[in-house]
């Protein structure tokens, strides 16, 4: 099995990046694992609690949860992924069944930020795009899919996302073994994934 960890901050275009990579491979043998299914449950709190949860820190993600299941998959067990709703900031009931796959990708922007996930990873790349080009992807995808309205996302960019991702996400980089620029559709950088995957298998 190869892991692959794909970091960036958010609105890098890490999407795009599983989705290039993936476009190449058969679908039986690659599965996607997002470090958005792994935030921490928060039963105990009220709605109210859980929207001043700080999402952009380390701390609001189960990596001890998310390294158990991708060690299991290893050893070639079925496990569930747990489903996260950002409407409700919390786990949902439900879990996705995900089997073990020739090639599993990780993407999520703090997955470079533990060590003992960082070093489940074969590959680690890491999707860099302009401040602006973010915000404006970020922008857009709260208000369509998340229900945000402008001046919240505006402001939670401002107060949260930006230091989080001078902090904890942009130093991250240097774990990278490949790191691309996705001011543009970087198809070099993709075919170099690509074959690297290829050679692996």
């Amino acid at each position: 099995m190869l892991i692959i960890g794909i970091a960036g901050g958010t609105g890098s275009g890490k999407t795009t990046v599983v989705n290039q990579i993936i476009k190449q491979l058969p679908n039986d043998e690659v599965c996607v694992i997002s470090q958005d299914s792994y935030y921490k449950a928060t039963d105990n709190l009220s709605y109210e609690q859980r929207t001043k949860i700080n999402f952009d820190h380390p701390r609001a993600i189960d990596f001890d949860l998310l390294i158990k299941h991708l060690k299991e998959l290893k050893k070639g067990k079925t496990v569930h992924q747990p489903i996260y709703s950002f409407v409700t900031h919390n786990r949902t009931k439900d879990s996705l069944k995900t089997h073990p796959r020739k090639v599993v990708i990780v993407e999520g922007i703090l997955i470079f930020n533990s060590e003992a996930l960082r070093d489940l990873f074969d590959i680690k790349i890491f999707v860099h795009a302009e401040t602006d080009e973010r915000l404006i992807r970020r922008l857009k995808r709260d208000v369509a899919e998340r229900g945000r309205d402008v001046n919240e996302v505006l402001n939670r960019y401002q107060n949260t996302l930006k230091p989080m991702h001078q902090q904890f996400i942009e130093p991250t980089k240097n774990f990278a073994d490949i790191i691309i620029p996705n001011d543009r559709h970087n198809t070099v950088a993709i075919d170099i994934v690509r074959s690297v995957i290829n050679e692996r298998l």
